[in-house]
């Protein structure tokens, strides 16, 4: 069996975790914090939450990074050869610096939001009426990003299983043929 098991399995294992740890994080952790009953704990629990997920997704980041680069590597031939496999890589790489860029944004706002946590909010990305201009920005902001975060990883994994498609003997023969 020719190919790269172990980088493709870390590859694909590190952008699942991205995805349902992100959809997690959305609908259970700040769902679930938005129920407390303090509403300065609110804030304060989804932002212990997310800082516990943090150095697991940094992690699985740069084992994705790694492993992406390790999946490049072994099929640098067909990429040069293989019509459309480069520009889907290409295409690949960006949609996921991207993601990256949008989550790591996402912390940031996050931890703007866990200052903030004594001002106390209707849910983790739900500011209370007469909060402050900046509590409430960081929380519209992850309002929107706690949906973008998933949409890139599911992007990224749909653009692995085109990737996979790609390297089917009759796609590699016809990719070759043009």
């Amino acid at each position: 069996m020719a190919g790269n098991l172990v980088a493709r399995s870390i590859h694909d294992l590190t952008a699942g975790a991205w995805f349902g740890g992100s959809l997690m994080g959305a609908i259970g952790l700040n769902g679930a914090t938005a129920e407390a009953r303090d509403p300065a704990e609110r804030t304060r629990l989804s932002s212990l939450g997310w800082k516990k997920w943090a150095p697991v997704q940094t992690a699985a980041f740069g084992a994705h990074f790694l492993s992406g680069i390790a999946i490049m590597w072994e099929n640098k031939g067909r990429m040069a050869k293989q019509d459309g496999v480069m520009r889907l890589s290409v295409i690949k790489s960006i949609v996921t610096l991207a993601g990256a860029g949008v989550s790591l944004y996402a912390g940031l706002q996050g931890a703007k939001v866990d200052k903030l946590a004594g001002e106390g909010a209707k849910g983790a990305t739900e500011p209370k009426p007469g909060a402050s201009e900046e509590l409430r920005s960081a929380q519209q902001q992850l309002k929107v990003m706690q949906w973008a975060i998933p949409v890139f990883a599911g992007t990224v994994i749909v653009l692995g299983a085109k990737h996979g498609e790609m390297q089917r003997p009759k796609n590699v023969f016809a990719g070759l043929a043009r």
